[in-house]
């Protein structure tokens, strides 16, 4: 069974995109490993609370994240 599990920040995608973000996933397992895998794809989208991750050594908050991409 194809699975992917996505860690995301709390509260950093609306209900719609984690839905499109299911979508396109079982979309390209499907792609990649035929139309038999839909039934079968499990995707699974959680939420990590802020300031629940990090990187290099220092916690990461959803504001941070968020001021890099505009940055970017």
């Amino acid at each position: 069974m194809p699975f992917a599990n996505f860690k995301v920040p709390a509260g950093s995608l609306t209900a719609e995109q984690t839905k499109t973000l299911i979508a396109r996933t079982t979309d390209l397992y499907a792609e990649i490993y035929g139309e038999a895998a839909r039934p079968a794809t499990l995707v699974l989208v959680e939420e990590v609370p802020d300031g629940g991750w990090g990187i290099a050594g220092s916690a990461l908050t959803l504001s941070m994240i968020q001021s890099r991409h505009d940055q970017g």
